[in-house]
């Protein structure tokens, strides 16, 4: 077994069986020995040893130092220091959060909301320029060491592991999984390039696809030693994933996909502790992906005339919101509404939610 694989059970592993019951810490891990400090608990791991074995060292070696444990030393591995996560508060306290495409736009005020309610959040994005910035922000306005970025490409398997490899490193697990990042490409399916397509389908569907498959392994880790701990998997979906769109079809299709992915992801990850759910918002009217000078989607709708008779971007906008009942575009509270909810909800798994406004209502 790698490294890796190796850190990424140890670390949920150790949170899991220092919870008990109780506030869930978080896990640093370092390449460096602690020194036998005191409330050093030792483990030795061979790289032969699977799943089980590993499991069953670290719960031997844990609860021999009862609850003075502060750190565990892996020979040959390195350290697992925990860090209490007691007096945080709010819908997400003390979880650990990974958001994809959260440098900018809807996936960064979805970071912000689960920091300002208590979560560790790893911002993931291609754009780590942009995602860094973001972090360094929020930790100006949270406190230290409650935000920070990693780069991610979700079309790449091997960039996926590494980022949710740091996230394990730092914190020692993932709590919540938010599958945010995405892209569109609005042209009428008589003349779309291939290439657009393709590029829409890869991050999309596939890249939820990688995502899913990378994360999924290490957010099982806790449900093994505590049938009660479960995880969450949250994909940002559209409301064009319930209902097609003229002129949008590589968007529309891929985020049909993506509520297949969600209901064969639930009905398969369940026996691990984790719930798979799309949340389906509608127009976010307000962010970049439609109010982009350049490459919003009023522009690109005005440039390929589907809206008829539009002669402005104002005149694209108006046009979609008086097809919401409400007459207002989908806000980050609206979706975080629905975040919270499945995030508490036990009872609920491989669901489309839809936060529409009323656009698109469910048959």
């Amino acid at each position: 077994m790698e490294k890796q694989e190796q850190i990424n059970i140890i670390a949920p592993a150790i949170r899991a069986i220092i919870a008990n019951g109780g506030s869930v810490p978080t896990v640093a891990y370092s390449q460096t020995l602690c020194g036998k400090k005191a409330g050093c608990a030792e483990v030795a791991i061979a790289d032969k040893d699977d799943f089980q074995a590993i499991l069953k060292k670290l719960i031997e070696a844990i609860q021999s130092k009862a609850s003075s444990v502060k750190c565990v030393c892996v020979p040959g591995l390195g350290s697992f220091a925990i860090q209490k996560t007691d007096g945080l508060h709010g819908k997400a306290a003390g979880k650990i959060a990974v958001v994809t495409g959260a440098a900018q736009g809807f996936g960064l005020e979805i970071a912000q909301d689960l920091i300002a309610q208590g979560a560790y959040v790893a911002l993931a994005d291609v754009n780590e320029a942009g995602a860094k910035a973001a972090a360094q922000k929020l930790c100006t306005q949270h406190g230290p060491n409650k935000a920070f970025a990693v780069a991610i490409n979700v079309t790449s398997p091997d960039s996926v592991r590494n980022a949710l490899g740091e996230v394990v490193k730092t914190w020692g697990g993932i709590d919540v999984f938010i599958s945010n990042a995405g892209v569109l490409k609005a042209e009428s399916v008589k003349t779309q390039p291939e290439k657009d397509f393709d590029f829409v389908t890869a991050v999309n569907y596939k890249g939820y696809f990688v995502c899913v498959q990378a994360a999924a392994s290490i957010m099982a880790v806790p449900h093994k030693i505590n049938p009660a701990c479960t995880s969450d998997i949250i994909q940002i979906n559209s409301k064009s994933g319930l209902a097609g769109s003229n002129r949008n079809g590589a968007y529309a299709g891929s985020k049909f996909g993506g509520i297949g992915l969600t209901q064969s992801f639930a009905m398969e990850l369940i026996e691990d502790g984790i719930k798979v759910n799309s949340i389906c918002p509608g127009n976010f009217f307000d962010g970049p992906l439609w109010s982009d000078p350049n490459n919003g989607l009023f522009v690109q709708y005005l440039r390929t005339g589907k809206v008829p008779g539009a002669k402005t971007i104002e005149d694209v906008k108006k046009f979609y919101e008086e097809k919401v009942p409400m007459k207002r575009g989908c806000r980050t509270a609206d979706v975080m509404k629905a975040v919270y909810y499945l995030m508490e909800q036990q009872y609920e798994t491989g669901q489309a939610v839809p936060v529409t406004g009323g656009q698109v209502m469910l048959h």
